[in-house]
C-alpha cells in the first residue's frame, strides 16, 4: 500500500489542506502511476463546492492525470515501468454491458467509476489527481504520446476528450460550419481541434476580450454574444454548436443558429435546469444533444490526434498551494486557458 501526500478539501466552502491518503496494493491487473501533473477541471469546483449534490468529504478533486509507471501488477500487459501515462474522468466500468463492449465506459449502464467522488469495485472512495500516486486498473490507463509534454498532456484527459468525443461524433470536418460558445479551457480546445478536423470554426463568447486567441487557436470569426445582432446576424448558419459554458444560457436563442438539421451539443454541466422550446426544434428539424467525455479507446484517438496535428492546451502552471488561488480565478474568468498543477509541489 503507498501513502500518498495530497490536496483534499473538507467541505463545500473549506479551502484546500494539505493530507495524506492511502493507494490499494496493487491487484494482478493494475497499475501505480506517479503523478505529475494535474489539471484543474471546472467539474472539480462543481463538485469540491457541492453543486451538484451531496458529497462525501473530504474530497482530493482531479481528473486530469499525468504521470509515469512505477509499478504494475503481475497480469499487467500494457504498460511497464517508465511509461509515460495519463487517467481522465473515470478508472473502471462493468466491462460487461453493451455499451462498455462498444468501448463507450462512459455510458456503462451499471455506471462508471468516477476518479474522484465515487466508490470503486472494493467499496473504498474514489479520491483524485491532486495528489502524488494513484493505482489504476490497466485498461483505464491512457498511453500519452511523447511529442506533448505531460503538463500539458494533463488537460487532454478531460478537455480534449469532452471536446473531441462530440466534434468526432457528429462529423466536424471540412464543409461543416462549427461554432463553439465560451473560449475558456473547454471552449479553446474545441476550436483547435474543429479546425485541425477541418471545420470552419466561429467563437460565440460573451466578449471580445479574446478574439485575438480564438483566431490564433483557428477560428476563422469570432462574435459578441452580449451583442443583440450577433443572433439576427448568424441566425440559421452552423451545422453543429458545442457549448461549452457551465453556465445558464438563452437556449433557445442559440438553438435559432443552427441551420436545418444542426445540432447543438452542451458539454458545459449548469447546475440549474436549462429551458427549451420545443418550436426552437420542430420548425427546421434541429437537434438538442449532450455528450459525456469519451470512452477509453476515443480518449486514445484524442491523444494520438493531439500528437499528430500538435494540438496542446494553454496552460498556466501552479503549486499546490495555489489551489485555492487558482479555483477563485476560474470562477471569475480568469485563467488562459487551464491551470495545471505541478505535483512536485504537493
Amino acid at each position: 500500500m503507498v501513502t500518498a501526500k495530497a490536496r483534499a478539501v473538507d467541505g463545500p466552502d473549506q479551502s484546500f489542506r494539505k493530507a495524506e491518503i492511502t493507494r490499494r496494493e496493487l491487484d494482478k491487473k493494475d497499475i501505480l502511476i506517479e503523478i505529475k501533473f494535474a489539471g484543474i477541471c471546472h467539474s472539480d469546483l462543481h463538485t469540491a463546492h457541492g453543486d451538484w449534490g451531496e458529497v462525501d468529504y473530504p474530497l482530493v478533486p482531479g481528473h486530469e492525470i499525468a504521470g509515469v509507471v512505477t509499478d504494475v501488477g503481475e497480469d499487467v500487459t500494457k504498460y511497464k515501468v517508465g511509461d509515460r501515462v495519463g487517467v481522465g474522468c473515470m478508472v473502471d466500468s462493468c466491462g460487461e454491458c453493451e455499451n462498455c463492449e462498444a468501448g463507450e465506459e462512459q455510458y456503462c449502464l451499471k455506471g462508471n467509476v468516477p476518479t474522484y467522488a465515487g466508490v470503486d469495485k472494493y467499496g473504498e472512495p474514489t479520491q483524485g489527481g491532486y495528489s502524488t500516486h494513484i493505482v489504476v486498473v490497466e485498461d483505464f490507463v491512457l498511453g500519452i504520446p511523447d511529442s506533448i509534454p505531460l503538463d500539458k498532456a494533463a488537460p487532454l484527459l478531460c478537455a480534449g476528450i469532452t471536446t473531441f468525443s462530440p466534434l468526432n461524433h457528429w462529423d466536424a470536418g471540412p464543409g461543416k460550419k462549427v461554432a463553439v460558445v465560451g473560449m475558456g479551457g473547454l471552449g479553446h480546445m474545441a476550436v483547435k481541434i474543429a479546425h485541425a478536423m477541418g471545420a470552419d470554426v466561429t467563437v460565440l463568447s460573451q466578449t471580445l476580450n479574446k478574439k485575438e486567441d480564438g483566431l490564433a487557436f483557428g477560428a476563422s470569426s469570432y462574435y459578441a454574444t452580449s451583442d443583440e445582432e450577433t443572433f439576427e446576424k448568424l441566425a440559421g448558419t452552423f451545422d453543429l454548436i458545442i457549448n461549452t459554458v457551465s453556465a445558464k444560457l438563452d437556449m433557445n436563442a442559440y438553438l435559432s443558429l443552427l441551420t436545418l438539421n444542426g445540432t447543438l451539443v452542451n458539454v458545459g454541466a449548469p447546475a440549474e435546469p436549462l429551458d427549451i422550446n420545443v418550436f426552437s426544434l420542430i420548425p427546421h428539424r434541429r437537434s438538442f444533444a449532450g455528450s459525456m467525455i469519451g470512452g477509453i479507446r476515443e480518449t486514445q484517438e484524442m491523444l494520438d490526434f493531439c500528437a499528430e496535428h500538435d494540438i496542446a492546451p494553454s496552460i498556466e502552471v501552479i503549486s499546490a498551494d495555489e489551489i485555492d488561488e487558482a479555483y477563485k480565478r476560474v470562477m471569475d474568468s480568469d485563467v488562459k486557458y487551464r491551470f495545471v498543477i505541478d505535483i512536485s509541489t504537493m
